[in-house]
């Protein structure tokens, strides 16, 4: 797996991608003194919750479910379909609030693409056996061609100098790097243009 701040970074830059000004203006005015305009917490927080929230499924390892096993590690928590229906599931009930409703549809696929994110990251890793991202259609366990991403090892196990080292280096060069890009090149392009005078 990619590790868990891999993931939130990944989360952080689709939030960004989708935190237009015209989003954070549906909201209304800023709450509480001094506040900037922006996207409020629960914008971040629960896409980098559903960015991480598939590695729950490392639990099955103490329940006796095998790797490969549909609810093993990498299985149905990690497919695109539950990353889909989750996300959805969790920008309706946020758009249940008043002050969220005018960003249902944002919200909803914000939410679904951070979650896929993560499938998505681990696929592009060293290690493992794969990722069910066609789950629950079919059980087969995809990587991408190329998977420069040094895999997270699962609990203590596994931790070295060395293993920490390849994980952090390459998870800032294939996630930290083009995460810093993107929202660098949003925020140029959503600057505002001196008016002319």
């Amino acid at each position: 797996m990619a590790s868990l701040p891999g993931h939130a970074v990944a989360a952080i830059a689709i939030g960004a991608a989708f935190a237009t000004p015209a989003a954070a203006a549906a909201l209304g005015p800023p709450r509480g003194p001094g506040r900037a305009r922006g996207m409020p917490f629960a914008w971040w927080a629960i896409g980098v919750a559903l960015a991480c929230l598939p590695d729950l499924d490392v639990l099955a390892f103490r329940l006796g479910i095998p790797y490969d096993a549909p609810l093993g590690h990498r299985g149905l928590s990690h497919s695109l379909f539950i990353a889909a229906a989750l996300g959805t599931t969790a920008g309706l009930l946020l758009a249940l609030r008043p002050r969220w409703a005018p960003l249902r549809g944002r919200l909803c696929v914000h939410f679904a693409l951070t979650g896929a994110s993560h499938g998505l990251l681990d696929a592009l890793t060293d290690g493992g056996r794969g990722v069910a991202l066609l789950a629950p259609f079919t059980f087969a366990r995809y990587f991408f061609p190329v998977r420069p991403i040094a895999v997270s090892p699962i609990g203590t196990h596994g931790y070295s100098p060395e293993r920490v080292i390849s994980v952090v280096r390459t998870e800032l060069l294939w996630i930290g790097v083009p995460a810093m890009l993107l929202i660098l090149a949003l925020a140029a392009m959503r600057k505002p243009s001196p008016s002319r005078g």
